[in-house]
């Protein structure tokens, strides 16, 4: 069973290289979106700044892009909201199995995000666009939805992946 597991740990640099992607994507829209914003807001005030009317929709779209990343970047970390009031309460083992199931109920949210997301964001989207901006296409203010609910596959088969190994293998003997 240890071999299994030391296999399957090196995919580690994987989930490593997908997360800093993922934050660094997240990074990236951060600073478009603070750019954006203090340009609208500029423009508001100062004659020579221009004041785009396509930013407060770029803008939300660009939230909604981060909002949903950062939360699956969160189960990475294992910063989700949960609750933990009676884990004092319960046996250790209990706990593991909880969380194990809550993952696995994570994973199920995923995958419908991943399907429907990329059903709306095809079916939806490409039929109607931004009002400031005919050119562009509404797929992209539904498309985070599919692209978190990758993302959060990934890290969800990860903490399933440790929450069983932490199961199965006793401390210090997958090495």
């Amino acid at each position: 069973m240890t071999s299994f597991f030391n296999a399957v740990d090196k995919l580690k640099p994987l989930y490593d290289v997908t997360y800093k992607v993922m934050l660094f994507i997240c990074k990236l829209l951060l600073v478009a979106d603070i750019l954006i914003t203090s340009m609208s807001v500029l423009g508001r005030y100062v004659s020579f700044v221009p004041d785009p009317a396509w930013s407060e929709e770029i803008v939300l779209t660009l939230m909604s892009y981060m909002a949903v990343l950062s939360a699956a970047l969160a189960i990475r970390r294992g910063a989700h909201i949960r609750m933990t009031a009676f884990d004092r309460y319960l046996p250790t083992i209990v706990i593991k199995i909880l969380d194990l199931i809550a993952d696995f109920f994570v994973l199920g949210l995923a995958v419908i995000m991943l399907t429907v997301g990329w059903q709306y964001a095809v079916n939806l989207g490409s039929k109607a666009a931004y009002v400031s901006l005919p050119g562009l296409s509404k797929f992209w203010m539904y498309f985070p939805i599919p692209v978190a609910g990758f993302a959060m596959i990934i890290f969800e088969l990860e903490a399933i992946y440790n929450h069983l190994k932490d199961l199965f293998v006793k401390e210090g003997k997958a090495q």
